[in-house]
């Protein structure tokens, strides 16, 4: 999992945190995003996780890739400023195929910098 850019979406919540406690005692800067709602159909139930550090690696996922990639960019503004977020992602039926999200739907991401 270290050095890998790639998100391992198959991680479940005890490889993501332990995954979080390695990369903290390395001295990386983590972000937890959490997904933490849903309303209609969505990529990812309630509980998944994506871990994000400061190299760029991340294991897990919260939406299968539609909406990862504001997810990921908020990750790094929450390791900055220390911040934590509530990401409210939902589109229209008729807008939800652009995004992945197929026949409409919602998903809430809480977004937190870890400390050790």
């Amino acid at each position: 999992m270290n050095g890998s850019s790639e998100a391992q979406a198959w991680a479940g919540t005890d490889e993501v945190l332990a995954q979080a406690d390695a990369w903290l005692e390395e001295g990386r800067k983590v972000a937890l995003a959490t997904v933490v709602a849903t309303w209609g159909s969505s990529p990812r139930p309630v509980g998944s996780q994506l871990l994000v550090d400061d190299k760029n690696n991340m294991v897990g996922s919260v939406s299968g890739g539609c909406i990862e990639g504001a997810v990921v960019a908020e990750a790094r503004a929450a390791m900055e400023d220390g911040r934590p977020r509530l990401l409210d992602f939902g589109v229209s039926d008729e807008m939800a195929w652009e995004v992945g999200l197929a026949c409409g739907g919602s998903v809430k991401v809480y977004v937190e910098r870890l400390e050790s």
